[in-house]
Protein backbone atom coordinates (compact mmCIF):
# COMPACT_ATOMS: atom_id res chain seq x y z
CA UNK A 1 0.00 0.00 0.00
CA UNK A 2 2.41 2.25 0.68
CA UNK A 3 4.87 1.68 -2.05
CA UNK A 4 2.03 0.94 -4.86
CA UNK A 5 1.13 4.00 -5.97
CA UNK A 6 -1.90 4.14 -8.22
CA UNK A 7 -1.14 0.39 -9.65
CA UNK A 8 -4.06 -0.49 -6.63
CA UNK A 9 -7.19 0.27 -5.54
CA UNK A 10 -7.13 1.51 -1.83
CA UNK A 11 -11.43 1.47 -1.05
CA UNK A 12 -11.08 -2.16 -2.62
CA UNK A 13 -7.98 -3.08 -0.67
CA UNK A 14 -9.36 -1.98 2.61
CA UNK A 15 -12.38 -2.88 2.24
CA UNK A 16 -10.94 -6.40 2.01
CA UNK A 17 -8.67 -6.52 4.57
CA UNK A 18 -11.47 -4.96 6.89
CA UNK A 19 -14.11 -7.51 5.96
CA UNK A 20 -11.16 -10.57 7.04
CA UNK A 21 -10.26 -8.43 10.01
CA UNK A 22 -13.40 -8.67 10.92
CA UNK A 23 -14.18 -12.45 10.33
CA UNK A 24 -11.76 -13.18 12.78
CA UNK A 25 -12.90 -10.48 15.67
CA UNK A 26 -16.11 -12.45 15.79
CA UNK A 27 -14.52 -15.84 15.93
CA UNK A 28 -12.66 -15.01 18.94
CA UNK A 29 -13.05 -11.34 20.31
CA UNK A 30 -10.05 -11.60 22.59
CA UNK A 31 -7.57 -11.99 19.81
CA UNK A 32 -5.58 -8.88 20.29
CA UNK A 33 -3.83 -9.23 17.27
CA UNK A 34 -7.21 -8.93 15.36
CA UNK A 35 -8.11 -5.38 17.23
CA UNK A 36 -4.51 -4.56 16.58
CA UNK A 37 -4.52 -4.54 12.63
CA UNK A 38 -8.05 -3.15 12.89
CA UNK A 39 -6.56 0.13 14.47
CA UNK A 40 -3.87 0.14 11.19
CA UNK A 41 -6.37 -0.40 8.82
CA UNK A 42 -8.77 2.88 10.61
CA UNK A 43 -5.43 4.94 10.61
CA UNK A 44 -4.61 3.92 6.74
CA UNK A 45 -8.65 4.77 6.13
CA UNK A 46 -7.71 8.36 8.47
CA UNK A 47 -4.44 9.15 6.51
CA UNK A 48 -4.92 12.40 4.18
CA UNK A 49 -2.91 15.16 3.54
CA UNK A 50 -2.46 17.95 6.13
CA UNK A 51 -5.48 20.65 6.43
CA UNK A 52 -5.02 24.29 7.47
CA UNK A 53 -7.35 24.35 10.27
CA UNK A 54 -7.44 27.89 12.49
CA UNK A 55 -4.70 31.01 13.11
CA UNK A 56 -4.27 33.68 15.35
CA UNK A 57 -5.30 36.60 14.67
CA UNK A 58 -8.39 35.16 12.98
CA UNK A 59 -9.67 35.49 9.24
CA UNK A 60 -11.51 38.79 8.94
CA UNK A 61 -10.75 40.26 12.30
CA UNK A 62 -9.78 43.84 13.18
CA UNK A 63 -7.18 43.57 15.79
CA UNK A 64 -6.08 46.51 17.89
CA UNK A 65 -2.79 46.68 18.55
CA UNK A 66 -1.89 48.86 21.74
CA UNK A 67 1.14 50.15 23.69
CA UNK A 68 -0.62 50.20 27.02
CA UNK A 69 -3.00 47.94 27.24
CA UNK A 70 -5.61 51.17 27.53
CA UNK A 71 -8.21 51.83 24.61
CA UNK A 72 -9.50 54.59 24.48
CA UNK A 73 -13.30 54.93 23.34
CA UNK A 74 -13.72 51.20 23.64
CA UNK A 75 -13.51 50.69 27.13
CA UNK A 76 -17.22 48.99 26.88
CA UNK A 77 -16.68 46.56 24.56
CA UNK A 78 -15.06 43.56 24.45
CA UNK A 79 -12.69 43.39 21.34
CA UNK A 80 -9.87 41.62 19.42
CA UNK A 81 -7.29 43.24 21.64
CA UNK A 82 -3.34 43.08 21.77
CA UNK A 83 -0.56 44.84 24.04
CA UNK A 84 2.62 45.03 22.75
CA UNK A 85 5.34 48.32 23.35
CA UNK A 86 7.16 46.85 20.89
CA UNK A 87 4.66 47.11 18.76
CA UNK A 88 4.67 43.53 17.45
CA UNK A 89 2.32 40.51 17.68
CA UNK A 90 2.38 36.65 17.50
CA UNK A 91 0.85 34.97 14.14
CA UNK A 92 -0.32 31.80 14.75
CA UNK A 93 -0.71 29.24 12.25
CA UNK A 94 -2.57 25.86 13.49
CA UNK A 95 -3.04 22.27 11.26
CA UNK A 96 -4.89 19.05 11.38
CA UNK A 97 -1.54 17.35 12.29
CA UNK A 98 2.30 17.75 12.93
CA UNK A 99 4.20 19.39 10.09
CA UNK A 100 7.18 20.34 8.94
CA UNK A 101 8.53 23.07 6.00
CA UNK A 102 6.40 26.02 7.41
CA UNK A 103 8.91 28.79 6.08
CA UNK A 104 8.81 32.56 4.60
CA UNK A 105 8.55 30.80 0.96
CA UNK A 106 5.94 27.98 1.98
CA UNK A 107 3.64 30.94 3.57
CA UNK A 108 3.58 34.51 2.89
CA UNK A 109 2.41 37.35 4.76
CA UNK A 110 1.91 41.04 2.79
CA UNK A 111 1.99 43.82 5.21
CA UNK A 112 3.23 47.17 5.48
CA UNK A 113 6.91 46.17 7.00
CA UNK A 114 7.42 42.78 4.85
CA UNK A 115 10.13 41.84 5.94
CA UNK A 116 11.28 38.10 5.94
CA UNK A 117 9.93 35.99 8.72
CA UNK A 118 11.04 33.67 10.78
CA UNK A 119 8.73 30.88 11.90
CA UNK A 120 9.21 28.60 14.86
CA UNK A 121 7.16 25.71 15.84
CA UNK A 122 5.41 25.09 18.68
CA UNK A 123 6.10 21.59 19.85
CA UNK A 124 6.70 20.22 22.95
CA UNK A 125 9.47 17.90 21.18
CA UNK A 126 12.44 18.89 18.87
CA UNK A 127 11.59 16.79 16.16
CA UNK A 128 11.09 19.77 14.10
CA UNK A 129 7.03 19.24 13.36
CA UNK A 130 4.23 20.83 15.25
CA UNK A 131 0.70 21.56 14.74
CA UNK A 132 1.14 24.77 15.74
CA UNK A 133 3.80 27.66 14.43
CA UNK A 134 4.81 30.83 15.20
CA UNK A 135 6.15 33.99 14.09
CA UNK A 136 5.76 37.89 14.86
CA UNK A 137 4.84 40.58 12.93
CA UNK A 138 6.26 44.25 13.82
CA UNK A 139 5.09 47.78 12.87
CA UNK A 140 6.94 50.42 12.48
CA UNK A 141 7.11 53.52 14.86
CA UNK A 142 5.62 55.84 11.91
CA UNK A 143 2.50 53.76 11.64
CA UNK A 144 -0.68 56.61 12.44
CA UNK A 145 -2.42 55.30 15.42
CA UNK A 146 -6.15 55.85 13.49
CA UNK A 147 -5.33 53.96 10.44
CA UNK A 148 -6.41 49.81 10.03
CA UNK A 149 -3.47 48.37 8.33
CA UNK A 150 -4.05 45.41 6.22
CA UNK A 151 -2.56 41.54 6.36
CA UNK A 152 -3.14 38.65 4.06
CA UNK A 153 -1.32 35.42 4.98
CA UNK A 154 -1.24 32.70 2.00
CA UNK A 155 -0.49 29.66 3.03
CA UNK A 156 1.28 26.67 1.19
CA UNK A 157 2.07 29.40 -1.63
CA UNK A 158 4.83 26.98 -2.90
CA UNK A 159 4.68 23.39 -1.87
CA UNK A 160 7.32 22.36 1.16
CA UNK A 161 4.51 21.59 4.00
CA UNK A 162 4.46 18.17 4.66
CA UNK A 163 3.13 15.74 7.17
CA UNK A 164 5.47 13.17 9.37
CA UNK A 165 4.01 11.00 7.13
CA UNK A 166 5.54 12.45 4.04
CA UNK A 167 1.97 13.53 2.94
CA UNK A 168 2.13 17.18 1.36
CA UNK A 169 -0.49 20.04 2.14
CA UNK A 170 -1.50 20.81 -1.30
CA UNK A 171 -4.55 23.39 -0.40
CA UNK A 172 -3.42 26.74 -0.92
CA UNK A 173 -5.52 29.37 1.52
CA UNK A 174 -5.61 32.37 2.39
CA UNK A 175 -6.53 34.86 5.61
CA UNK A 176 -6.52 38.38 6.20
CA UNK A 177 -7.18 40.64 8.78
CA UNK A 178 -6.51 44.63 9.80
CA UNK A 179 -4.19 45.85 12.36
CA UNK A 180 -5.31 49.36 14.17
CA UNK A 181 -2.04 50.61 16.46
CA UNK A 182 -3.60 53.05 19.03
CA UNK A 183 -1.78 55.42 21.18
CA UNK A 184 0.72 55.29 24.02
CA UNK A 185 -0.52 55.69 28.05
CA UNK A 186 2.63 55.72 29.93
CA UNK A 187 1.01 56.53 32.74
CA UNK A 188 -1.64 53.96 33.26
CA UNK A 189 0.52 51.26 32.11
CA UNK A 190 2.67 51.69 35.29
CA UNK A 191 -0.52 51.66 37.47
CA UNK A 192 -2.11 48.77 35.32
CA UNK A 193 1.13 46.60 36.12
CA UNK A 194 1.27 46.53 39.57
CA UNK A 195 -2.62 45.08 40.30
CA UNK A 196 -2.63 41.86 41.15
CA UNK A 197 -5.23 40.05 40.03
CA UNK A 198 -7.46 37.73 41.92
CA UNK A 199 -9.25 34.66 41.18
CA UNK A 200 -11.96 34.87 43.15
CA UNK A 201 -15.61 34.11 41.98
CA UNK A 202 -16.68 37.26 42.80
CA UNK A 203 -14.36 38.47 39.91
CA UNK A 204 -16.13 36.65 37.77
CA UNK A 205 -18.85 38.58 36.49
CA UNK A 206 -21.96 36.38 35.20
CA UNK A 207 -22.64 37.41 30.75
CA UNK A 208 -25.22 39.79 31.38
CA UNK A 209 -24.49 40.92 27.82
CA UNK A 210 -24.16 37.57 26.46
CA UNK A 211 -24.71 38.61 23.10
CA UNK A 212 -21.57 40.56 23.53
CA UNK A 213 -19.40 37.70 24.25
CA UNK A 214 -20.70 35.63 21.85
CA UNK A 215 -20.38 37.98 19.01
CA UNK A 216 -16.50 38.31 20.17
CA UNK A 217 -16.31 34.49 20.19
CA UNK A 218 -17.39 34.72 16.52
CA UNK A 219 -14.82 36.93 15.81
CA UNK A 220 -12.37 34.57 17.20
CA UNK A 221 -13.06 31.21 15.96
CA UNK A 222 -15.23 31.31 12.78
CA UNK A 223 -12.55 30.83 10.17
CA UNK A 224 -14.08 31.40 7.15
CA UNK A 225 -10.79 30.56 5.09
CA UNK A 226 -10.29 30.58 1.29
CA UNK A 227 -9.21 27.36 -0.53
CA UNK A 228 -8.08 27.41 -4.00
CA UNK A 229 -8.48 23.23 -3.71
CA UNK A 230 -11.19 20.88 -2.41
CA UNK A 231 -10.78 18.70 0.57
CA UNK A 232 -8.97 15.64 -0.19
CA UNK A 233 -11.02 13.11 1.94
CA UNK A 234 -12.52 10.85 -0.28
CA UNK A 235 -16.15 10.13 0.73
CA UNK A 236 -15.61 6.28 1.05
CA UNK A 237 -13.87 6.85 4.00
CA UNK A 238 -16.67 7.74 5.36
CA UNK A 239 -18.51 4.98 4.63
CA UNK A 240 -16.09 2.55 5.73
CA UNK A 241 -15.98 3.72 9.16
CA UNK A 242 -20.10 3.81 9.07
CA UNK A 243 -20.17 0.28 8.36
CA UNK A 244 -17.28 -0.94 11.25
CA UNK A 245 -19.34 1.21 14.00
CA UNK A 246 -22.09 -1.13 12.67
CA UNK A 247 -20.50 -3.86 13.05
CA UNK A 248 -18.47 -3.05 16.08
CA UNK A 249 -21.60 -2.39 17.90
CA UNK A 250 -23.28 -5.65 16.47
CA UNK A 251 -20.06 -7.39 18.41
CA UNK A 252 -20.69 -5.49 21.52
CA UNK A 253 -24.15 -6.50 21.72
CA UNK A 254 -23.10 -10.10 22.13
CA UNK A 255 -19.82 -9.54 24.50
CA UNK A 256 -18.45 -7.28 26.92
CA UNK A 257 -15.59 -6.69 25.15
CA UNK A 258 -13.40 -3.79 26.74
CA UNK A 259 -10.88 -4.02 23.66
CA UNK A 260 -14.42 -3.85 21.54
CA UNK A 261 -15.51 -0.90 23.34
CA UNK A 262 -12.11 0.94 23.19
CA UNK A 263 -11.82 0.45 18.82
CA UNK A 264 -16.04 1.46 19.36
CA UNK A 265 -15.00 4.72 20.88
CA UNK A 266 -12.37 5.52 18.26
CA UNK A 267 -14.45 5.04 15.69
CA UNK A 268 -16.99 7.29 16.47
CA UNK A 269 -14.61 9.87 16.80
CA UNK A 270 -12.48 9.41 13.07
CA UNK A 271 -16.51 9.62 11.89
CA UNK A 272 -16.63 12.88 13.94
CA UNK A 273 -13.31 14.25 12.79
CA UNK A 274 -14.15 13.18 9.20
CA UNK A 275 -17.10 15.56 9.57
CA UNK A 276 -14.89 18.21 10.77
CA UNK A 277 -13.09 18.37 7.06
CA UNK A 278 -16.10 18.57 5.77
CA UNK A 279 -17.41 15.15 4.37
CA UNK A 280 -21.64 14.91 4.66
CA UNK A 281 -22.67 12.55 7.45
CA UNK A 282 -24.52 9.57 6.01
CA UNK A 283 -26.91 9.24 8.76
CA UNK A 284 -25.07 7.41 11.74
CA UNK A 285 -25.58 8.61 14.49
CA UNK A 286 -22.60 9.59 16.79
CA UNK A 287 -23.02 11.66 19.93
CA UNK A 288 -19.88 12.67 21.92
CA UNK A 289 -21.92 11.42 25.53
CA UNK A 290 -21.93 8.14 23.72
CA UNK A 291 -18.38 8.40 23.59
CA UNK A 292 -17.58 9.55 26.58
CA UNK A 293 -19.99 6.84 28.45
CA UNK A 294 -17.69 4.10 26.45
CA UNK A 295 -14.54 5.66 28.21
CA UNK A 296 -16.06 5.42 31.92
CA UNK A 297 -17.01 2.24 31.47
CA UNK A 298 -13.56 1.53 30.41
CA UNK A 299 -12.38 2.97 33.63
CA UNK A 300 -14.59 0.53 35.60
CA UNK A 301 -13.66 -2.72 33.59
CA UNK A 302 -9.75 -1.89 33.15
CA UNK A 303 -8.52 0.03 36.07
CA UNK A 304 -4.96 -0.81 35.48
CA UNK A 305 -5.17 1.58 32.72
CA UNK A 306 -7.27 4.01 33.84
CA UNK A 307 -4.52 6.33 33.01
CA UNK A 308 -4.72 5.77 29.30
CA UNK A 309 -8.92 5.98 29.02
CA UNK A 310 -8.50 9.81 31.28
CA UNK A 311 -6.35 10.90 28.78
CA UNK A 312 -8.51 9.86 26.12
CA UNK A 313 -11.98 10.75 27.58
CA UNK A 314 -10.50 14.14 28.72
CA UNK A 315 -9.75 14.54 24.74
CA UNK A 316 -12.98 13.86 23.86
CA UNK A 317 -14.40 16.02 26.32
CA UNK A 318 -12.33 19.21 25.45
CA UNK A 319 -13.37 18.53 21.75
CA UNK A 320 -17.00 18.51 22.84
CA UNK A 321 -16.67 21.23 24.97
CA UNK A 322 -15.20 23.71 22.06
CA UNK A 323 -16.82 22.10 19.46
CA UNK A 324 -19.40 24.88 18.71
CA UNK A 325 -19.75 28.54 20.11
CA UNK A 326 -22.75 27.79 22.07
CA UNK A 327 -21.08 25.16 24.30
CA UNK A 328 -17.61 27.08 24.33
CA UNK A 329 -20.06 30.28 25.81
CA UNK A 330 -20.95 28.57 28.56
CA UNK A 331 -17.38 28.06 29.83
CA UNK A 332 -16.31 31.52 29.33
CA UNK A 333 -16.54 34.39 32.09
CA UNK A 334 -15.46 38.17 31.81
CA UNK A 335 -12.81 38.95 34.81
CA UNK A 336 -13.20 42.31 36.40
CA UNK A 337 -13.11 43.85 39.66
CA UNK A 338 -14.54 46.81 40.47
CA UNK A 339 -11.84 47.99 42.25
CA UNK A 340 -9.41 47.20 39.31
CA UNK A 341 -8.40 50.10 37.00
CA UNK A 342 -8.06 47.68 34.00
CA UNK A 343 -10.44 49.46 31.19
CA UNK A 344 -10.34 46.06 29.32
CA UNK A 345 -11.44 43.41 31.02
CA UNK A 346 -10.50 39.73 30.29
CA UNK A 347 -12.23 37.06 28.64
CA UNK A 348 -11.40 34.07 30.93
CA UNK A 349 -12.47 30.73 29.34
CA UNK A 350 -12.92 27.79 32.66
CA UNK A 351 -12.12 24.52 32.16
CA UNK A 352 -12.07 23.78 35.76
CA UNK A 353 -13.20 21.24 38.16
CA UNK A 354 -13.52 18.97 34.78
CA UNK A 355 -11.49 16.14 35.83
CA UNK A 356 -9.45 16.38 32.51
CA UNK A 357 -5.75 14.72 32.73
CA UNK A 358 -4.54 15.91 28.97
CA UNK A 359 -4.74 19.50 27.22
CA UNK A 360 -6.33 19.14 23.72
CA UNK A 361 -8.70 21.18 20.97
CA UNK A 362 -6.63 24.23 21.59
CA UNK A 363 -6.81 25.08 18.01
CA UNK A 364 -10.28 26.70 19.06
CA UNK A 365 -8.76 28.68 21.99
CA UNK A 366 -5.40 30.58 20.65
CA UNK A 367 -7.16 33.50 21.13
CA UNK A 368 -7.32 32.46 25.21
CA UNK A 369 -5.67 34.82 27.48
CA UNK A 370 -7.05 33.92 30.57
CA UNK A 371 -7.65 30.26 31.58
CA UNK A 372 -8.66 28.31 34.29
CA UNK A 373 -7.76 24.93 35.00
CA UNK A 374 -7.58 23.89 38.41
CA UNK A 375 -9.38 21.18 39.97
CA UNK A 376 -8.23 19.14 37.18
CA UNK A 377 -5.96 15.98 37.05
CA UNK A 378 -3.09 17.23 34.97
CA UNK A 379 0.08 16.28 35.47
CA UNK A 380 1.25 17.70 32.46
CA UNK A 381 0.26 20.64 30.29
CA UNK A 382 1.40 19.60 26.64
CA UNK A 383 -0.82 21.41 23.88
CA UNK A 384 -0.63 24.70 25.85
CA UNK A 385 2.32 26.24 24.24
CA UNK A 386 0.06 26.93 21.01
CA UNK A 387 -1.84 29.78 23.23
CA UNK A 388 0.12 32.13 22.71
CA UNK A 389 -1.58 35.05 23.92
CA UNK A 390 -2.11 33.60 27.44
CA UNK A 391 -1.64 36.38 30.40
CA UNK A 392 -3.51 34.74 33.52
CA UNK A 393 -3.04 30.92 34.22
CA UNK A 394 -4.82 28.89 37.02
CA UNK A 395 -3.24 25.19 37.26
CA UNK A 396 -4.10 24.93 41.06
CA UNK A 397 -5.50 21.83 42.59
CA UNK A 398 -3.90 19.45 40.08
CA UNK A 399 -0.97 16.42 39.93
CA UNK A 400 1.59 18.26 38.72
CA UNK A 401 4.28 16.70 40.64
CA UNK A 402 7.92 18.59 39.16
CA UNK A 403 8.82 21.97 37.26
CA UNK A 404 9.77 20.35 34.54
CA UNK A 405 5.99 19.03 33.79
CA UNK A 406 5.66 22.95 32.81
CA UNK A 407 8.25 22.66 30.39
CA UNK A 408 5.81 24.29 27.87
CA UNK A 409 5.58 27.37 29.89
CA UNK A 410 8.96 28.49 28.89
CA UNK A 411 7.00 29.59 24.88
CA UNK A 412 4.43 31.55 26.67
CA UNK A 413 6.31 34.74 26.42
CA UNK A 414 3.42 36.89 27.39
CA UNK A 415 2.15 35.01 30.25
CA UNK A 416 2.51 36.96 33.48
CA UNK A 417 0.26 35.66 35.95
CA UNK A 418 0.88 31.93 37.24
CA UNK A 419 -0.93 29.73 40.00
CA UNK A 420 0.34 26.35 40.82
CA UNK A 421 -0.82 26.18 43.87
CA UNK A 422 -1.34 22.87 45.82
CA UNK A 423 0.33 20.55 43.01
CA UNK A 424 2.57 17.93 44.38
CA UNK A 425 6.15 19.60 43.38
CA UNK A 426 8.50 18.53 45.20
CA UNK A 427 6.81 15.68 46.69
CA UNK A 428 8.34 13.08 44.79
CA UNK A 429 11.68 12.30 44.91
CA UNK A 430 12.05 10.85 41.20
CA UNK A 431 10.76 13.23 38.35
CA UNK A 432 9.28 11.47 35.80
CA UNK A 433 9.33 14.31 33.57
CA UNK A 434 12.89 14.99 33.97
CA UNK A 435 13.23 13.92 30.11
CA UNK A 436 11.56 16.64 28.90
CA UNK A 437 13.73 19.40 30.61
CA UNK A 438 17.63 19.73 29.58
CA UNK A 439 19.74 18.96 32.65
CA UNK A 440 22.89 20.81 33.88
CA UNK A 441 24.67 17.80 33.69
CA UNK A 442 24.40 18.02 29.65
CA UNK A 443 25.98 20.33 27.32
CA UNK A 444 22.31 21.59 26.03
CA UNK A 445 22.23 24.44 28.67
CA UNK A 446 24.92 25.67 26.53
CA UNK A 447 26.71 28.69 28.00
CA UNK A 448 24.01 30.73 29.80
CA UNK A 449 24.26 28.35 32.87
CA UNK A 450 24.47 31.49 35.68
CA UNK A 451 22.88 29.35 38.28
CA UNK A 452 24.98 30.45 41.21
CA UNK A 453 24.26 34.09 40.84
CA UNK A 454 20.71 33.55 42.44
CA UNK A 455 21.66 31.54 45.08
CA UNK A 456 23.71 31.39 48.60
CA UNK A 457 24.49 28.94 50.02
CA UNK A 458 21.73 27.44 51.35
CA UNK A 459 20.44 26.53 47.65
CA UNK A 460 21.61 23.71 45.93
CA UNK A 461 22.26 23.30 42.28
CA UNK A 462 21.03 19.59 42.13
CA UNK A 463 17.92 21.22 44.12
CA UNK A 464 16.47 23.70 42.00
CA UNK A 465 18.01 23.17 38.91
CA UNK A 466 14.99 22.54 37.42
CA UNK A 467 12.99 25.52 38.52
CA UNK A 468 16.02 27.48 37.07
CA UNK A 469 15.69 26.28 33.55
CA UNK A 470 11.91 26.89 34.12
CA UNK A 471 11.48 30.81 35.68
CA UNK A 472 14.65 32.45 34.13
CA UNK A 473 12.57 32.20 30.76
CA UNK A 474 9.18 33.98 32.32
CA UNK A 475 8.44 37.20 32.32
CA UNK A 476 6.26 36.50 35.60
CA UNK A 477 4.66 39.76 38.11
CA UNK A 478 2.65 37.19 39.99
CA UNK A 479 3.19 33.65 40.68
CA UNK A 480 1.32 31.93 43.54
CA UNK A 481 2.44 28.25 44.81
CA UNK A 482 1.33 27.72 48.47
CA UNK A 483 0.60 24.08 49.31
CA UNK A 484 3.74 22.23 47.19
CA UNK A 485 6.18 20.80 48.84
CA UNK A 486 8.77 22.71 47.87
CA UNK A 487 8.86 26.64 48.35
CA UNK A 488 10.50 27.32 51.97
CA UNK A 489 11.72 31.04 52.76
CA UNK A 490 15.17 30.01 51.07
CA UNK A 491 13.58 28.85 47.68
CA UNK A 492 11.32 32.26 47.74
CA UNK A 493 14.00 33.88 47.85
CA UNK A 494 15.58 32.08 44.97
CA UNK A 495 12.58 32.73 42.97
CA UNK A 496 13.07 36.92 43.81
CA UNK A 497 16.41 36.69 42.30
CA UNK A 498 15.65 35.03 39.30
CA UNK A 499 12.50 36.90 38.15
CA UNK A 500 13.15 40.64 38.85
CA UNK A 501 9.98 41.44 37.68
CA UNK A 502 7.77 39.62 39.74
CA UNK A 503 5.39 42.11 42.11
CA UNK A 504 3.28 39.40 43.88
CA UNK A 505 4.23 35.85 45.68
CA UNK A 506 1.85 33.92 47.32
CA UNK A 507 -0.44 36.64 47.68
CA UNK A 508 2.13 38.94 49.39
CA UNK A 509 3.56 41.88 47.70
CA UNK A 510 7.41 41.52 47.26
CA UNK A 511 8.86 44.52 45.61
Amino acid sequence: MEKGGNRYDKENVLGEEYEFVRNALFTDPDDQSGWFYHLWLLDQTLKQEPVFLSSWPPNGSNLYLSLDGRLKGQQSLPILHFQSKARKFPLVLYFSEAVEGVSSSTVTVEYQDGDTLLWTPLSANNFGLSQAWLTYLKFPDEVPSSEALPVKVTIAHFPGITSSSGMPCSQSCHISFSVCVTSDDQEHSEVQSSHRISWKEENFKARATQSLEANLLHSFSKLEITKENKPSTPKWSMEIISTEIAHCRELLSTTNCKIGKLTLARLLMAHKTLISYGIPDDGTEVHYEDILALYQDLMKMDPAHICYYEDDYSLVLLKQLTSNIESLLKRCDRYQESSSPSTNPYLCVRLNGLSLSRIGSTEHLLWVQMLDLSHNKLRSIEGLETLQLLSCLKLSHNRLCSFTSLEPLKKLKYLEVLDISHNEIGAHSIDTRRYLCSSPLTHAVGGDWYFQKFVDGDVKLNDHWDAYLLFKDLNLVQLEMIGNAVGDERFKAFLLKLMPELKWLDGEKCR
